[in-house]
């Protein structure tokens, strides 16, 4: 189901854009897939099908508790009563269903039985997903009306401000505004903080870093225009605090309503500047986005012959690059060198474009009887200018960085904010009307040039959350600059107020802090862009072109695992080391697999290695085991053939550490040691499939009693079981596994807090299944 029509609102979606409900769906997703995988084998064991019952009583029970509570929150809610009523209902008959159908085994010669009896857990948990998820988000309506109607106090309270003359009403108005505020925000915070998406997070966070600095700035705009009630320019800085805050209570809505439905937009009037919807006048995309999405049709054109579709995509790419490109070179603030070489690398780009297709459209117009001569030349040729296009698509964005930060860096070298605003408060503390006209033209121009600063940066900002923030430094610093001039403005008017004077310092301390903010984005973005990011950021791969060969590698071990669990089922007994041991690999070796997919617990290369340390180490152990259960089997072909696999374990996890320990520098260093990594992994799994098969045909041809295999008496080695459904958090000095920072993965280093999450490890297997209950 894709989603359902409640009574009186908009169409409901299941999408999910909130941490705390996906996080509450995730046990439940995970006692169903334990189920529906239990439906598809035909014969399970007396121990496996009580388990199985146990798992759907639960389920059922669970569900219960979970529909008691949705039925407590429609009782307390009337406008959604009904809708939750349902999804209540829908939720209660398919926990009794799948509760029926645990309960129920087949032969296993009923093949057709069960079929039918997967084909109806699959039903039932299809339904109870669906169900419980709709729960959960009309539960999460309740929180957003929440948010929306602190929203509307807050600018019910503003509104009041906004109405009062005197200063006694003010004070009991701003009183009740500031309390309205706090409340604000601490439901926008944790909404903030709960929601998924990278893009709304960024949103709210600068609708909130408004609201912050606003709110000192009203305070002083109104007590400086209730002291001055004349002065035009004091009621024109009042106003503007008054847009701002309204402003970004408009953008808090924005984000809490996802952008709300498409028809009611238009009605709002229009969410500008494309990402962060904070007011600026036009929405372009970024450079980065061009170039990015250049070099993908580049890369298409790589596999297949330039035709007409191909043609077209190319030149409507190109024309974005140019769009892009053309903000640099008609910046006033570009240096005439610079914009000599981006005109020229331009002018470069397009000629070879033009003569690439113009290659492909002559080949198109040859008779087939030519065309297969022409061939291998045309091959030639456009292996050639692919190869130019690589260097465009790198140059030329190194020559935008560098001219971004030439501009910032004469800006912030010259630091002409602290001059300008310590001369706007002098001219004004002495009176001195025309002199804080003539710096205001100078700021006027400065804005302008720290204005086109962040429109660069946001072109070069490869990630949603930085684009946002340059975003937000443009449209705060766009609607801040003429409200210090005004409140310069007021103070040369009234030069002995002491209100005034106050006015101009808060509103100077903000442009400073924003100035602040400026230089922090200046510096993310070029280490971004640079490969130097601080901020470790999910890179599980590279672009589609590069990682073919790492995804094929996935799925080849995915299959291995999954031949590895198959052998696992097979022994009837599965309490024993071997199994164990084989089933904790299986899992490592999963979760690696996932990566590959950009899915799954491990987040970045660095995850990736650490995992991969320790399947070595629990392949040393296997190799341990298995040597003490071959030593209990006679001599035979079986126990030879054990014996040959069993050398081999030790070999490939040597590989695979030294694989681990070899040091990377670089975006294709590091994908060709997770490649390899890979490729180590799947080939000692290959092996633990074989050794689990052939030892349980020696088990079961011997009847060796395997489920009592010694541990290795190694010492104080200890063995270990893998604890699928814990994490631990890892310290990582002395490691040699690296991590890839940045988006553009140029560069690693070590995880300075040692901590890293999602990192699956073994724990005691050695402990009886009571006390490992105990401890977890």
């Amino acid at each position: 189901m894709a989603g359902y029509q409640p009574k009186n609102e908009a169409k409901l979606t299941l999408e999910i854009r909130t941490k705390s409900v996906e996080q509450t769906l995730v046990p439940l997703v995970t006692q169903i897939t334990t189920l529906v995988n239990h439906k598809e084998r035909p014969k399970l064991s007396e121990k496996q099908q009580r388990a199985l019952e146990r798992v759907g009583i639960a389920v059922s029970s669970a569900v219960d508790r979970f529909v008691s509570v949705g039925q407590s929150i429609a009782e307390e809610n009337i406008d959604i009563k009904a809708d939750m009523c349902l999804a209540c209902h829908d939720a209660r008959i398919a926990g009794t269903t799948i509760q029926r159908l645990t309960s129920c085994y087949p032969s296993h010669d009923e093949s057709l039985s069960v079929a039918a009896d997967k084909t109806a857990m699959v039903r039932a948990a299809r339904q109870l997903l669906s169900a419980i998820t709709k729960v959960l988000l009309l539960a999460d309506r309740i929180v957003v009306k929440q948010l929306l109607l602190s929203k509307d106090k807050v600018l019910l309270s503003l509104a009041r401000v906004e109405e009062v003359n005197n200063f006694t009403d003010f004070v009991n108005a701003f009183s009740q505004f500031g309390k309205d505020m706090v409340e604000l925000a601490h439901l926008s915070g944790d909404r903030q903080n709960d929601l998924k998406s990278d893009k709304h997070r960024a949103q709210m966070g600068s609708a909130r870093a408004i609201l912050e600095k606003s709110t000192m700035m009203l305070l002083l705009s109104c007590k400086t225009c209730l002291r001055h009630p004349d002065c035009s320019s004091a009621r024109h800085t009042r106003q503007g605090v008054f847009s701002m805050i309204r402003q970004a209570q408009e953008l808090i809505q924005h984000v809490v309503l996802q952008g709300g439905p498409e028809e009611n937009r238009s009605e709002r009037g229009p969410v500008l500047n494309g990402d962060s919807g904070i007011g600026l006048v036009s929405s372009h995309p970024t450079a980065s986005k061009a170039f990015s999405d250049f070099e993908d049709q580049i890369d298409m054109t790589r596999v297949t012959m330039i035709g007409p579709a191909v043609e077209d995509r190319l030149l409507s790419a190109f024309e974005n690059v140019k769009e892009t490109v053309e903000e640099f070179t008609d910046s006033y603030y570009t240096s005439h060198e610079s914009r000599e070489k981006i005109v020229q690398l331009s002018d470069n780009l397009r000629d070879d474009l033009q003569n690439m297709l113009l290659l492909g459209q002559n080949l198109v117009a040859l008779s087939n009887s030519f065309k297969y001569f022409f061939l291998k030349i045309y091959i030639f040729l456009k292996g050639i200018f692919l190869f130019k296009f690589d260097n465009y698509i790198y140059n030329i964005p190194l020559l935008l960085l560098a001219t971004a930060m030439s501009q910032a860096s004469d800006l912030f070298r010259q630091n002409d904010d602290e001059g300008l605003l310590k001369a706007l408060r002098m001219a004004g503390l002495a009176g001195d009307l025309g002199r804080v006209e003539e710096l205001t033209v100078k700021f006027s121009e400065h804005q302008e040039q720290l204005e086109e600063v962040c429109k660069l940066f946001r072109h070069m900002a490869t990630t949603e959350p930085l684009i946002i923030t340059a975003e937000h430094n443009e449209s705060f610093l766009h609607c801040l600059g003429p409200l210090i001039l005004y409140a310069a403005h007021t103070l040369a008017q009234h030069p002995d107020s002491k209100i005034a004077r106050e006015n101009l310092e808060v509103f100077s301390d903000a442009w400073e802090g924003q100035i602040n903010d400026l230089s922090i984005l200046v510096k993310e973005v070029n280490d971004v862009c640079q490969g130097r990011g601080d901020k470790l950021v999910y890179l599980s791969l590279p672009r589609p072109g590069e990682q073919a060969k790492i995804a094929k590698l996935g799925l080849e071990m995915k299959l291995i695992t999954s031949e590895t669990e198959a052998e696992a089922d097979k022994w009837e007994e599965p309490d024993n080391a071997v199994v164990k041991r084989a089933k904790n690999m299986s899992s490592m070796a999963f979760s690696m697999y996932l990566f590959t997919r950009g899915e799954g617990p491990l987040r970045t290369t660095h995850d990736l290695f650490v995992q991969a340390q320790f399947f070595a180490q629990e392949g040393n152990k296997l190799y341990s085991t298995i040597q003490n259960f071959a030593q209990r089997v006679p001599s035979c072909p079986q126990k030879e053939e054990l014996l040959m696999y069993l050398e081999r374990i030790p070999l490939c996890c040597h590989q695979l550490l030294t694989t681990l320990k070899s040091s990377t520098f670089g975006k294709t260093a590091t994908f060709n040691k997770v490649d390899s990594a890979i490729q180590e992994t799947k080939n000692l799994m290959n092996i633990v499939a074989k050794v689990v098969t052939t030892c349980f045909v020696c088990a079961t041809k011997y009847n060796i009693d395997y489920r009592c295999s010694p541990t290795p008496s190694t010492g104080n080695q200890i063995s270990s079981r893998w604890a699928s459904g814990q994490r631990y958090d890892l310290r990582s000095s002395g490691s040699d596994t690296e991590s890839v920072v940045g988006s553009s993965g140029h560069g690693e280093g070590r995880r300075s807090s040692g901590q890293s999450e999602g990192i699956y490890r073994s724990s005691s297997i050695t402990k009886p299944l009571s006390n490992l209950d105990k401890t977890g």
